[in-house]
């Protein structure tokens, strides 16, 4: 990357990451919390925990498409200013539907495809890749980060101080937008990283695409249901005080890191993806049979969190990559803006099934019920194709007409290594799915200069 690249990926990652900060912060503490607001129950409690997830699917590939005609700024500003009006009401309701409608308002500021799309504008294509990693790895930092301090916050200003700190961080977000984020010299489409309507019926009948969607709207419902729960097993059942759950987590989530990196390593490297990626879903089955069965010892919950935590980060970092390599070449980001909605869904009904669970059978069933939700994953995920390890490449091209760009894509075709090969006349880009050990980037260019 250039220095503009550098200062513009960084700078953006950083805004996403302390929206993500502030969403997740209050999730290992809410549920205690919310024991003194009016009007609570156990469903209410998840619903509050969850709902941000239903506003953020509704809202986020229309935001994005605002973006288009609006402009990327305006739009993120918006959505920040959402947030942090949402955090505010939030901070200062004294019942329990007064912080669901704050964080309902939180969630319906959803920036993810307005923030993708400036990223886009404002970077080569050949660092687009590399530059979605590092917004990926800034958002998994954040949630890593915001379950180890949510409870050290908590001790000391307690969850209504975190909301207002979240108000704060989005307030810090758009001066960051504005002082650091460098304008786009022009707005364009990227369909690489945004969503085109007249795919979404492509994307959504896609077998091999809908198992990952349905996968991770389970991942991330299962997450959400089991913080309905564990806050009371930690206090209730072990006797663990609220101000000390923080050193209960935080070796938990370190270990949990460093147990992630080679089972990763070794899915990319040795090629085994789908070997990994199955045995991560079994393991996030026991976690939760583990967490369900042993609530008597911490030590015994603590191994669970940890199997959990291994397996959801393996496979948070391993989805988006099965997205990307299973995606029709020209429709990856239609296929990322669907991925993204599932995930949002699944917090929202993770949480208030998680909520109405406890409340209705008891703290062990919603562990139960997450690992009937895993196993039901598994069984989808066994016929899941093993993904071809391929590399998106774009090119630059100059068409005359339609039958120009489709010729120029079978001569592309052609060419050793291209598996893919899609020419857009409107975007004037040709989309490449390629193996790198035998793509020529040389020779491709040659041919596209050569047509032109």
């Amino acid at each position: 990357m250039n220095s503009l690249e550098r200062r513009s990926v960084f700078s953006l990652a950083g805004i996403y990451g302390l929206r993500m900060l502030g969403l997740f912060m209050i999730l290992p503490v809410f549920s205690l919390y919310a024991e003194g607001l009016e009007a609570v129950t156990p469903m209410l409690v998840g619903l509050a925990l969850g709902v941000y997830g239903l506003t953020m699917a509704i809202f986020q590939i229309p935001f994005g498409m605002l973006s288009d005609r609006f402009g990327r700024k305006p739009i993120i500003t918006a959505g920040l200013l959402l947030f942090a009006i949402g955090s505010v009401v939030a901070a200062m309701s004294d019942s329990i539907w007064g912080v669901i409608i704050g964080r309902a308002i939180q969630g319906s500021g959803a920036i993810a495809a307005a923030m993708m799309a400036l990223m886009a504008d404002l970077t080569r294509e050949q660092e687009r890749t590399k530059s979605m990693a590092i917004m990926g790895i800034s958002i998994g930092m954040s949630f890593t980060l915001a379950l180890m301090i949510g409870p050290l916050l908590n001790a000391g200003i307690g969850v209504a101080g975190i909301f207002w700190l979240t108000a704060i961080l989005a307030a810090a977000g758009i001066a960051i937008l504005y002082l650091l984020v460098p304008d786009p010299e022009q707005l364009n489409f990227h369909r690489e990283v945004e969503t085109v309507p007249a795919q979404l019926k492509q994307i959504l009948l896609d077998r091999q695409l809908f198992r990952l969607d349905a996968g991770i709207l389970i991942q991330h419902g299962i997450m959400m249901a089991m913080f309905t729960a564990l806050p009371f097993v930690l206090r209730d059942t072990l006797g663990l005080p609220t101000d000390e759950h923080a050193w209960f987590y935080l070796p938990v989530l370190m270990i949990s890191v460093l147990g992630m990196a080679p089972l990763v390593m070794f899915a990319e490297k040795k090629q085994k993806m789908k070997q990994v990626f199955i045995g991560c879903i079994i393991l996030m089955a026991v976690s939760e049979l583990l967490l369900g069965t042993d609530q008597r010892s911490l030590w015994a919950v603590g191994f669970g969190l940890l199997l959990f935590f291994i397996a959801f980060n393996v496979l948070e970092a391993c989805l988006p990559s099965l997205i990307s390599r299973m995606a029709p070449v020209d429709s990856k980001g239609t296929a990322m803006g669907v991925y993204s909605t599932s995930q949002f869904l699944g917090a929202f009904i993770g949480g208030a099934g998680g909520g109405w669970l406890s409340g209705a059978f008891g703290i062990q069933a919603v562990f139960y019920a997450c690992a009937i939700a895993a196993l039901l994953w598994l069984l989808l995920a066994l016929g899941m194709r093993v993904p071809a390890y391929l590399s998106s490449f774009m090119l630059q091209v100059q068409v005359a007409d339609q039958s120009a760009a489709d010729q120029l894509a079978e001569k592309i075709l052609q060419l050793d290594g291209v598996h893919e090969a899609k020419v857009i006349l409107e975007d004037g880009v040709a989309y490449l799915k390629v193996d790198k050990k035998q793509f020529d980037q040389q020779q491709a260019m040659g041919l596209v200069v050569a047509k032109a």
